[in-house]
């Protein structure tokens, strides 16, 4: 796992001077502390910080050129079929034994998108054709690698951070922030790609690719795509088979390799499969004081059951408050994920030992682990009803105690979803930001076409995977950089996600969430031990917001300047944060949005300085 940074410029334009280039490159470090490389080229420069995974020699340093010398190549993440793609293509004289090589002369034989489609792993790609004289950008299918990019007068800048695009000097004198996207950010808690905050900074889209030439003319390509509209179709591979093998590809590793261990059930049974490949392998399980949060004591059952030597790691709340500030320093972007706290601890313990983690990231979004989904599917036949029968209705229901639910008091289906993904209310981001809606890539995550049971679920399981799944995907790869320790996750490859997608889901009741991962589970532990309930990995927020925060909220908040006051009644949202303090809600989840967004800004925000320059001489 790496971080790169790249300029392309338009016309005649200039680079910037190396110095410049070079700081900027630095604020990656942490993401490759192993090497730091620097190419030129006409009208190109590329940077890249290795974290050394794959043939840790120099040989496997980047930027990379392609044998031919047609291409320039910077590449952030992993490639899991990349023995498998060298032998189809009968690659040879290859340099190292890193994927980049791979990558390289598949370039050469294959050409570009035809590459790029091959490809299973997580990854974010920048290449430079100097044959037709133009920049590639891609990103693996899942969205699980980063990849910014800023398009200037002066040309492109692409990056694996967030800020080191608005604070190059093409952006950082002119930052204009969209009122619609700062908005999605205070509901949602994170940027959904393709859109940024900031005018002209976008995010590559999931499984696309990028075509843009010296006149800033874009083409983009939807290489790898997992469809709204499910085509069922028959897969004779199992399930196990297939996770297994997928676990045994991504433990090749040339540096240490454990797995985080939960009480749950997706972590378990990945842990499970990769000990029967590594039979020495190691897990990593956090363990709290909190009963009411704490898992240790069943993911110690798997552990002992499976054999696997078991690092618990003991925090109290005060170490975890501790590392707050350290924690949003990791992302150089406005996130208001709160259990990234706990994620970040973990992470910093298991960089101790290891260098690459295996974790159980996306099993509930493939195969319907949230209880949200079964409670949209239980109460969608309200919305069968016109709304104006619909709220009286309901009104008596919840009266004489037949129901107890507020989905009939929703204007629609879509807005009932939607809600349960919110963290600030829909009234209060409408007085924050009037007349202002969420971009159109957020409204289309937020339709929903049908009815049908069958359609619906299937729909439900799309838009987690493109929109829930992203935040989570963003918490565990910003948390785990900012310790130089790299995440696999084998529930999101490629060949998982397919087979998920070509199943007919079922849920019906609380017993079926995930029940084909615990089918799974129970025939490597026995089903006693097996966690029934989820927990999730959290943090006592609306204590610490009350007593050890809040003297730090009500500063922020308060006391400094609030950022993007132009596009925002910043007073709403004040009094918002003032009425948590005065009991007159207890929505922690949302006041953490408004600190964290204060916090990203102190933090990271641009004040106007020059970057300096604090490389190693």
């Amino acid at each position: 796992m790496c971080g790169f940074l790249g300029e392309f410029t338009f016309q005649h334009n200039s680079l910037t001077e190396s110095a410049s280039f070079e700081a900027l490159l630095d604020l990656s470090q942490h993401r490759g502390p192993d090497a730091s490389c620097t190419t030129r080229g006409s009208g190109f420069q590329l940077g890249f910080n290795r974290l050394a995974i794959l043939d840790v020699s120099a040989q496997g340093n980047q930027p990379k050129e392609s044998p031919s010398g047609r291409y320039q190549v910077v590449f952030n993440g992993e490639l899991y079929n990349y023995q498998d793609l060298a032998e189809t293509y009968a690659l040879t004289d290859l340099h190292s034994t890193s994927d980049t090589e791979v990558l390289i002369h598949l370039l050469d034989v294959l050409g570009v998108a035809a590459t790029i489609s091959l490809l299973n792993g997580m990854f974010a790609i920048v290449i430079i054709d100097t044959e037709i004289d133009c920049l590639y950008l891609t990103r693996d299918f899942a969205g699980i690698k980063p990849l910014f990019y800023g398009v200037a007068n002066e040309g492109v800048v692409m990056a694996s951070q967030f800020d080191q695009i608005y604070k190059h000097d093409w952006f950082c004198k002119s930052l204009d922030l969209r009122p619609e996207i700062v908005k999605e950010y205070f509901g949602f808690g994170y940027m959904q790609a393709p859109n940024t905050i900031y005018k002209r900074i976008f995010q590559v889209n999931p499984g696309e690719l990028l075509q843009i030439d010296r006149k800033g003319d874009t083409t983009k390509k939807a290489l790898v795509t997992f469809t709204k509209t499910q085509e069922l179709e028959l897969i004779e591979t199992e399930l196990s088979s297939l996770l297994q093998t997928t676990v045994s590809k991504q433990l090749v590793s040339d540096v240490p390799i454990a797995t985080f261990l939960s009480g749950g059930i997706d972590s378990p049974l990945i842990s499970a499969y990769a000990k029967k490949n590594i039979s020495e392998i190691e897990a990593f399980t956090l363990e709290v004081a909190n009963p009411q949060l704490n898992e240790s004591a069943m993911a110690k059952a798997y552990a002992d059951y499976l054999e696997i030597k078991q690092h618990i790691v003991s925090v109290k709340e005060s170490d975890l408050l501790l590392e707050i500030d350290s924690h949003f320093k990791a992302f150089s972007e406005p996130f208001g994920d709160y259990s990234s706290i706990p994620t970040y601890v973990i992470s910093k313990e298991a960089k101790q030992k290891h260098t690459v983690m295996l974790s159980g990231d996306g099993g509930d979004e493939l195969f319907f682990g949230y209880p949200r989904m079964l409670d949209v599917l239980q109460k969608r036949w309200w919305f069968k009803l016109p709304f104006y029968l619909r709220k009286p209705l309901a009104q008596l229901t919840n009266k004489i105690g037949l129901t107890k639910t507020w989905a009939p008091y929703f204007k629609s289906l879509d807005a009932f979803i939607e809600n349960k993904h919110l963290h600030l209310p829909p009234v209060v981001l409408d007085k924050v930001f009037p007349n202002t809606s969420f971009s159109s890539a957020m409204k289309n995550l937020y339709t929903f076409s049908s009815l049908n049971k069958d359609v619906l679920l299937h729909q439900l399981r799309w838009n987690e995977f493109y929109a829930h799944l992203q935040r989570v995907l963003i918490k565990v790869d910003r948390t785990s950089m900012a310790h130089s320790l790299e995440v696999r996750v084998p529930f999101l490859d490629k060949e998982n996600i397919g087979w998920a997608w070509s199943q007919k889901g079922r849920l019906n009741s609380k017993q079926e969430l995930k029940k084909e991962l615990k089918d799974l589970l129970a025939k490597e532990v026995p089903e006693t031990i097996i966690n029934q309930k989820k927990m999730g990995f959290t943090v006592p927020l609306k204590t610490w917001l009350h007593t050890e925060l809040q003297s730090d909220v009500r500063h922020v908040v308060f006391e400094r300047p609030f950022y993007g006051e132009a596009v925002m009644d910043v007073s709403v949202l004040q009094a918002y944060v003032q009425d948590f303090y005065d009991n007159k809600h207890d929505n922690a989840w949302g006041v953490w949005h408004i600190y964290a967004w204060q916090k990203w800004w102190l933090e990271h925000g641009v004040t106007g300085e020059k970057l300096k320059v604090n490389r190693e001489q």
